[in-house]
């Protein structure tokens, strides 16, 4: 059967923690990467909580791109889904390593949504 979509949770590391706690960097930097990876945005709501870390999602219409920060540990965690195979996801996650300064990453690929035929 198909798979309705593609859910990525990765794994960010050892990143600058100046970066995780500046709400208005993270949101360009999910734009960037919604933009660069070939998905279309629809809407955004970013968070800044106190004394630290973001959470942000990216609307896109093949689903969303998100990210929640532990500046602390140097830590992001981030999702993406969506239901479209030419969204380049890899490109994405590039992106964010590279502007993150994360100096390790993991990520997984789950499928999703086996309707029954």
């Amino acid at each position: 059967m198909k798979a309705l979509g593609f859910h990525y949770l990765i794994e960010l590391n050892n990143c600058d923690p100046n970066y995780l706690k500046d709400a208005q960097f993270l949101e360009k930097l999910l734009q960037k990467a919604v933009k660069e990876s070939g998905a279309t945005e629809i809407g955004r709501v970013f968070h800044e909580f106190s004394p630290h870390g973001v959470s942000g999602v990216v609307l896109i219409s093949e689903s969303h791109f998100s990210i929640h920060t532990w500046p602390e540990y140097g830590y992001a965690a981030v999702d993406f889904f969506t239901c479209s195979k030419s969204v380049d996801v890899q490109k994405a996650i590039s992106i964010l390593k590279k502007n993150l300064d994360a100096k390790s990453s993991s990520f997984v690929e789950i499928k999703r949504g086996f309707p029954e035929t």
